[in-house]
């Protein structure tokens, strides 16, 4: 067979190439018939040519940039409303604003913390008690060897038996069996409903008053400590600290809480809003520990180990783990408040170390918000606590509202709420206003 002369190899192109014009004058993409139509090249057809390689370009380029924008899993925020027929109660928690009684302070505790907590020097402290209506210290005064800050505040701190007047929960009554003590920043405080020992949750039909905690609280003024000087434990104010929070979390009071005036009724209307986040790819969520080389389970202040389960993720809790650690390196001890089996600092090691490393750990928070900062922080601390769980955590916003205690008629006729029956009206109308103090706690919706 011979090879094909040079004739039939040219009809053989052409007829290639009308193969290709005859698809390109009936596809329907815009402009491909104008470049492979018939004649040679020229202008227009380099134009068109150019125009259809840049559309191609742009199509392709899209197509890639969509399927990696689906790659980030991207998300909304959606809000579902749900209607429930029970809802649980929050966990609320009452301090009185003077962290120690006047009556159950000695000439030990002075010697020991004195200083530090009362800004008193050695020779003050005769003086000081006189203040406090006690006798100064025997002669021969000899201190204890050993000084635990947590016995301390167990035993001068305000007690709910003396302080808690009435308590009602939807009508039923109920007393300090129904408080759980823990200890905060401000001293030794009591929680209503905190769901410890394994103890039920309370929870409510529905919102309104009549359905929650109705309170009253002496605030017992007369065992306020003199202002010697400018300290935190000698609070210029009166009254009670209240937080409104979740179980799972441990109270921040001394930050998150609002007061409660002496002489006044105080309405409270929470609502409960709930964080959830999404686990990977979508988020950043897992359910890992707080920290593996931290024990996260709590023990009391006095030594004692809870045999309770650690406590479920919380942005309170993880930052409480982080200052624990933070002032157990720096100090070899921890605050009464803060979890774990340190052993507590005395009072020189409150003022000289532990509440200057706290106060670093604040700065490391309020930093970290900047983006440039959490990643040089993030470097540097390696930490679990930058993690968060599906679900954050229960965030309660709360409404308040005041109304004056007691009224004219009151005074008048008699005295509802007394310690026993024989109790009457023996001072003034400022007497009842300066200790006395209502808390009405409800769910809105």
């Amino acid at each position: 067979m011979k090879p094909p002369s040079g004739l039939e190899e040219a009809r053989q192109r052409q007829r290639q190439a009308s193969d290709i014009r005859v698809f390109a004058s009936s596809c329907t993409m815009h402009g491909l018939g104008h470049v492979f139509g018939p004649g040679g090249l020229t202008l227009r057809r380099g134009l068109w040519a150019t125009a259809v390689l840049l559309s191609l370009a742009a199509f392709l380029y899209q197509v890639a940039e969509r399927v990696r924008y689906y790659g980030e899993f991207h998300h909304k925020t959606t809000l579902d409303e749900r209607e429930s027929h029970q809802l649980t109660f929050p966990a609320v928690t009452l301090c009185n604003i003077n962290p120690l009684r006047r009556s159950r302070l000695t000439p030990n505790d002075l010697h020991w913390a004195g200083t530090a907590l009362l800004g008193l020097d050695p020779a003050e402290h005769a003086a000081y008690l006189r203040a406090l209506g006690q006798p100064p210290a025997p002669p021969g005064f000899m201190p204890s060897p050993t000084f635990d800050m947590a016995q301390l505040y167990a035993r001068a701190g305000h007690s709910l038996e003396d302080m808690l007047l009435d308590c009602r929960y939807r009508g039923q009554p109920c007393g300090p069996e129904n408080f759980t003590v823990i200890f905060t920043r401000m001293g030794q405080c009591y929680t209503f409903n905190s769901g410890a020992y394994g103890a039920e949750l309370l929870t409510t039909p529905k919102g309104g008053a009549g359905n929650g905690l109705e309170i009253m609280l002496d605030v017992q003024q007369e065992e306020y400590l003199p202002i010697w000087k400018d300290m935190e434990e000698t609070p210029f104010e009166v009254g009670i600290r209240v937080q409104i929070h979740s179980q799972e979390e441990p109270p921040a009071i001394d930050q998150l809480g609002f007061g409660a005036a002496p002489g006044h009724q105080t309405f409270v209307s929470c609502q409960q809003q709930q964080l959830s986040f999404l686990p990977p790819p979508w988020g950043d969520c897992n359910t890992a520990s707080v920290d593996p080389d931290f024990d996260t389970e709590p023990s009391d202040p006095l030594g004692s180990p809870n045999l309770s389960p650690s406590p479920p993720y919380s942005l309170i809790g993880c930052r409480l783990a982080c200052e624990t650690r933070y002032v157990a390196r720096k100090c070899g001890c921890r605050m009464m408040h803060m979890p774990g089996n340190s052993p507590v600092c005395s009072p020189q090691q409150y003022k000289d170390c532990a509440s200057p490393a706290l106060g670093r750990t604040y700065w490391f928070w309020t930093s970290s918000l900047r983006p440039s900062t959490m990643r040089q922080w993030s470097r540097r601390q390696p930490t679990k606590c930058r993690s968060c769980w599906e679900t954050l955590g229960d965030r309660w916003d709360s409404l308040l509202e005041l109304a004056y205690l007691p009224s004219w008629r009151y005074l008048t006729t008699s005295v509802r709420f007394s310690k026993t029956e024989s109790w009457g009206i023996s001072g003034t109308e400022g007497a009842l206003k300066g200790t006395l103090a209502v808390l009405c706690f409800r769910k809105g919706w």
